[in-house]
């Protein structure tokens, strides 16, 4: 059986949700593995909402927003910058830093919201099943 990743994506309203929804519209092809969770603004991912997904089972987490000097919120991608940056480098001590992506995705790219999507989860696919996840008892 071929290891399928489970993959969490945070899309920003604004522009990568609708990136997202422009790739889904457009019928562009990209792996069933990730599931979306739509945020206002990828300056209000805490990095614990990382650190919980990949306990609960997330084999990688992908965070998109507007690109930079486009942010709705005026800086809020640039703190997500930040704060992603931050997560990989804490991340990286783990050896899970490779499960974690930020990329910037706009409202009209949905070709390159589907390239995200598969670029990631072959990587994802090629590091293999998450190490830490939660292991359930009596399953």
């Amino acid at each position: 059986m071929t290891f399928e990743p489970n993959i969490l994506s945070f899309c920003c309203n604004w522009c990568s949700y609708a990136g997202a929804d422009l790739a889904g519209v457009s019928r562009f092809q990209y792996p069933p593995n990730i599931r979306i969770i739509r945020v206002m603004c990828s300056g209000r991912i805490e990095p614990a909402f990382i650190l919980e997904a990949l306990k609960n089972g997330a084999d990688g987490v992908l965070v998109t927003g507007c690109h930079i000097g486009d942010c709705h919120y005026i800086e809020g991608n640039k703190n997500a910058e930040i704060r992603i940056n931050n997560t990989k480098k804490a991340l990286e001590k783990l050896g899970l830093d490779k499960r974690l992506r930020l990329e910037w995705v706009s409202a009209s790219e949905g070709a390159r919201f589907a390239e995200v999507v598969r670029d990631f989860t072959e990587e994802i696919k090629k590091l293999g099943q998450n190490p830490v996840k939660e292991v359930k008892i009596n399953e």
